[in-house]
């Protein structure tokens, strides 16, 4: 086996060994559930269905269908056991190591700089949370496909030298995996730029400041990947202009005097967490000021920075091709387009970084070569280095255990973080802890008491503490802060309804209605009303705009099954329409919601088919034992029913609840 070859296994060993604790790992509050936990489609595996929605949706401000082919892939694997998508993580960084080792290699061919650039990427703090986080997929994925489009790209430029037509091949190939990244992430938007700044250094096929007619030719050859990159760009603002979460805050929020100030202190703050890794947090919140001083040595470091990198071009270009490749990579994310209530994110330094391992490390090499300091000596200052980021590394990694440890982490570590705090207080919600999360929650309001999140989280949390009238005077603040919400004058509608108040309720809900015609729940909610009231028609028109809105709806069509099988009223009762809604209901399940199984039974019941109503109420108790679920003496008692060819029957009045899962 070749050097290079032991040194890559080297290094995949290494890097695979650091990052199996995440195969312990949970998932996280943090955009875990609208990636996988909380995901019908995503869940539902490899399907037709879900193909099509992952190359068609811009759900999480974003159009990036090779993720969600990703998590879909995983679901079909390991269903939603954490431990394989942590792994897969892993294993993408594992290979990206690998190849990030093989690009430098043919690149610089310069064999043991390479190794230690690509074990700095490999064990660097700041790049746990690309593979520790579940959501990020995207990240490790896009770099994945980015490494390869540059290796891609080398290999077209060595064919080209050699005039061998094989150099189109490794050219289109080059832009396919390109596209691809982006299909990922469209972070990767600038790295038709970094491959100029290849050719700049270390390919060397156009010189800085020279702007030659051979230059020009070069960049030409790149429109194939700018038409590219522009048009991911247009998709993606078109996502995020779509998006329900407003992802790109507005110049009234974020003023463009402060967009300005932000870039650089964001560049300095990515610098400096690059060579000294310390207080990394999953969320950075924006300052609401940053003096005027630190904005002032912020630029004035990137300038002298630029300056050196520039004047040296020629005797060193790969401090200025280090430099070129860092800051250009991180400004799609450096905060002009102000994207979400983010400071910065350490994930978006994992590529970014590599520019300045490679100057700082080169930069070195060349300093001890003048310097004749012995290998052995270069040698130990190496491994203390990495041993310093690995071992670092280990200590981040284990903030990621689990919601409660990684946003615990998220507070020491950061001020005036709401976001962190509600976060947790999510994650304290995950394990039954209410008061804690309530506390929590009322803690962001405190620090953003502007943000209606925390007085809806707050709201819910004291919902299910028990303490309704509490709960509803949160509720009222969350919606006077956000009138325009549907969901919080419908979770409103809730509360009032809890403690009573049916009237004011079915306002919430008619509001919220108005808000988003396509938004089923306040229909819902208003023909529980309706029954309760004896307005049977009226309900049932409700429930029949419910399903219209959105048909596959499990719950939706269970409840108006249950209604049309089993109402006391004659009038209101359809053995058809309710058994092909509960047919309609298993059949989305698989058979595998008791629920369902149960209205099913209900409807073969009132259509007299009372010999599989008994198989239906069988499968029902058979599944709702598999789920350990314990309450069944109702679904026993439509079985003996049934069994005396008697179909069941109930009052939808103020004390009747829809059968639980």
């Amino acid at each position: 086996m070749s050097q290079p070859r032991r040194i890559a296994l080297l290094l995949a060993a290494a890097t695979f060994t650091l990052f199996m604790p995440v195969a312990w790992f949970s998932f996280v509050v943090y955009d875990d559930g609208l990636y996988v936990t909380d995901n019908p489609t995503v869940q539902a595996g490899v399907t037709w269905a879900g193909v099509k929605w992952a190359f068609t949706t811009m759900a999480a401000s974003n159009w990036h269908p090779l993720t969600w082919l990703s998590h879909m892939i995983d679901c079909s694997m390991f269903g939603l056991n954490p431990t394989g998508p942590h792994l897969v993580n892993a294993l993408f960084h594992t290979a990206n190591v690998v190849l990030l080792f093989t690009l430098l290699c043919r690149m610089t061919k310069m064999l043991l700089p390479s190794a230690f650039v690509a074990a700095l990427f490999a064990w660097h703090p700041m790049h746990v949370e690309s593979v520790a986080w579940i959501s990020e997929r995207k990240d490790v994925l896009s770099t994945f496909f980015g490494l390869q489009a540059m290796l891609n790209y080398t290999r077209y430029v060595e064919e080209s030298k050699a005039q061998n037509p094989a150099a189109r091949k490794y050219f289109a190939w080059s832009l396919a995996t390109f596209a691809l990244g982006l299909m990922a992430k469209p972070m990767l938007v600038t790295l038709p730029c970094l491959l100029l700044v290849l050719d700049f250094w270390p390919l060397r096929r156009i010189e800085i400041f020279k702007c030659s007619r051979a230059d020009f030719l070069v960049v030409l050859e790149k429109w194939p990947f700018f038409f590219v990159a522009a048009l991911s760009c247009a998709i993606t603002i078109l996502a995020q202009s779509q998006s329900d979460s407003n992802a790109v805050v507005s110049l009234e929020t974020a003023s463009l005097h402060y967009r300005l100030k932000s870039v650089p202190f964001a560049y300095a703050e990515y610098l400096a967490k690059t060579f000294w890794p310390t207080k990394l947090a999953v969320f950075y919140p924006l300052r609401e000021k940053i003096p005027a001083a630190t904005v002032t040595i912020s630029v004035a470091l990137l300038i002298f920075i630029s300056l050196f990198a520039l004047r040296l071009h020629r005797t060193r270009p790969y401090i200025l091709a280090g430099w070129l490749w860092f800051i250009g990579m991180l400004v799609p994310v450096i905060g002009l387009v102000q994207v979400g209530d983010a400071a910065l994110a350490d994930r978006y330094s994992y590529l970014a970084s590599v520019g300045l391992f490679i100057a700082v490390t080169l930069a070195a090499c060349e300093f001890g070569a003048r310097c004749k300091i012995p290998g052995p000596v270069l040698a130990g200052i190496a491994i203390i280095i990495l041993a310093t980021f690995a071992i670092t590394t280990e200590i981040q990694l284990h903030h990621w255990r689990n919601s409660v440890t990684l946003f615990k982490h998220a507070l020491a570590v950061t001020t005036d973080n709401d976001v962190a705090r509600i976060d947790l207080g999510v994650g304290f919600e995950k394990q039954g802890r209410l008061a804690e999360a309530a506390e929590q929650y009322r803690a962001a309001t405190q620090l953003e008491p502007d943000r209606y999140l925390g007085y809806h989280n707050l709201a819910n949390a004291l919902d299910r503490l028990g303490r309704s009238a509490e709960a509803l005077a949160e509720h009222r603040k969350a919606v006077r802060i956000s009138p325009d919400k549907q969901f919080l004058h419908h979770v409103l509608g809730l509360s009032l309804v809890t403690t009573g108040n049916e009237q004011e309720a079915l306002k919430e809900f008619s509001e919220a209605a108005q808000l988003d015609p396509h938004y089923a729940w306040p229909h819902f909610e208003t023909a529980k009303i309706f029954l309760r009231h004896n307005r049977d028609v009226e309900a049932i028109d409700e429930l029949r705009t419910a399903l219209r809105i959105d048909p596959n709806n499990i719950d939706i069509l269970t409840f108006t099954a249950q209604v049309l099988a089993a109402s006391e009223n004659p009038a209101t009762r359809n053995g058809a329409n309710a058994f092909a809604l509960a047919a309609k209901a298993n059949l989305l399940t698989s058979g595998s919601r008791p629920t369902a199984l149960d209205v099913l039974g209900m409807a073969c019941a009132e259509l007299g088919k009372f010999d599989d109503a008994q198989m239906a109420a069988q499968s029902a108790i058979g599944v709702a034992t598999a789920l350990k679920q314990t309450d069944l003496k109702p679904i026993q008692q439509r079985l003996e029913l049934y069994r005396n060819h008697q179909p069941w029957r109930e009052s939808f009045g103020p004390t009747n609840t829809p059968p639980k899962n």
